[in-house]
């Protein structure tokens, strides 16, 4: 099949030539000045559509919109609509629809969603979203204490942090539970190069463990324990091993949250058969004053969400290697209280919850 030739003028051929050796126009502005160089020269439809990778209906309507603009023809722009203006009262409109519920039973909106409801373009939305600081996607948690003695048990954590009691030990004790051994059913594909490292969908669980910790505030160093069970009598059976570090006269300062299993009948004999062991409870809903709630953090990205573990066993044995590696080389959290413009107030101090 062949298609009349089209007449360019020298400068058109010329500008076409340049269009079409060009590197750095579009990619579809260059085909298209190749199609009528070549419509020009007589090619077939046949010849176009193989060299170009295109359609005959496409040929055609290049060839119709090039003979009756010329090389405006082949520009693309679309005039597009009008841009929105924004007033005052569109802004106001636009966010006060923003803090309603969409009602089709949605828990936020999206820019082409509320833009359908208003009847106005999706950008109007995004620029005034923008401006406002709006993000509607997002969502943030809190977690505030309510703890009355908030103040008063904030600062006697804090004091043992920044002047603990001379010649006594201050241990910040936690237990990390229900941790799975989860053992990948796939091989791990392992980092290479332009490749992270990749882990199958499917697992195994072979079973849970608790994991039983107290960071010693002056060094920083770690003592752990796994157990199957998370119960006062672990608890007990835990504290004993950290009371046995310290020496026989030594006061023991231990921090720990509000756990029910902190505050049994046993852990109360167990205070009064032991009269040098005082507990410094954190206030409700703020264990993150606590710091080995930082080493856990630090051990779960370190060894247990990326692990394979083949049986509790293995767990165990990978837990308390790293927790010996980690001690090995351990230094103090330091910490500091830059921000003398605040005070920590009950209801103003807050701290993300996961």
């Amino acid at each position: 099949m062949s298609i009349d030739s089209v007449v360019l003028k020298e400068e058109q051929k010329l500008e076409l030539s340049r269009i079409a050796q060009s590197r750095s126009l579009p990619a579809g502005y260059v085909f298209r000045a190749r199609l009528i160089l070549m419509l020009a020269e007589g090619a077939s439809f046949s010849t176009i559509k193989q060299r170009l990778g295109t359609t005959a209906p496409t040929i055609i309507r290049w060839k119709q919109r090039f003979v009756a603009a010329g090389m405006d023809g082949l520009d693309t722009s679309h005039p597009g609509q009008s841009a929105s203006v924004l007033t005052p009262k569109l802004r106001a409109r636009i966010l006060s629809a923003t803090r309603r519920q969409p009602k089709d039973g949605s828990t936020h909106w999206s820019c082409r969603k509320l833009a359908v409801a208003l009847g106005v373009s999706k950008d109007a939305v995004h620029r005034v979203w923008k401006e406002a600081g709006v993000k509607p996607h997002r969502l943030e948690r809190y977690m505030v204490s309510d703890d009355p003695a908030f103040e008063t048990k904030a600062a006697d954590i804090i004091g043992l942090y920044l002047n603990p009691p001379q010649y006594a030990a201050v241990f910040c004790v936690d237990e990390k539970t229900a941790i799975q051994a989860l053992d990948r059913l796939d091989p791990v594909l392992p980092l290479s190069t332009g490749r992270v490292e990749r882990h199958g969908f499917e697992y195994y669980r072979h079973g849970t463990l608790s994991l039983y910790a107290a960071l010693e505030t002056a060094t920083g160093r770690v003592h752990g324990k796994t157990a199957a069970r998370h119960t006062s009598q672990d608890f007990i059976n835990f504290l004993k091993e950290v009371v046995a570090l310290c020496p026989p006269r030594q006061n023991i300062h231990i921090i720990l949250d509000n756990l029910s299993a902190h505050k049994t009948k046993l852990v109360r004999q167990f205070l009064e058969q032991n009269p040098r062991v005082s507990f410094h409870f954190t206030p409700t809903y703020s264990s993150w004053l606590n710091q080995v709630e930082l080493w856990f953090a630090k051990i779960e990205r370190d060894v247990i969400a990326r692990g394979v573990f083949t049986s509790v066993t293995d767990l165990a044995r990978k837990l308390r290697r790293y927790i010996n590696a980690y001690s090995a080389n351990a230094r103090p959290i330091r910490w500091k209280y830059s921000e003398t413009t605040r005070r920590m107030r009950s209801n103003e101090l807050s701290a993300t919850g996961h």
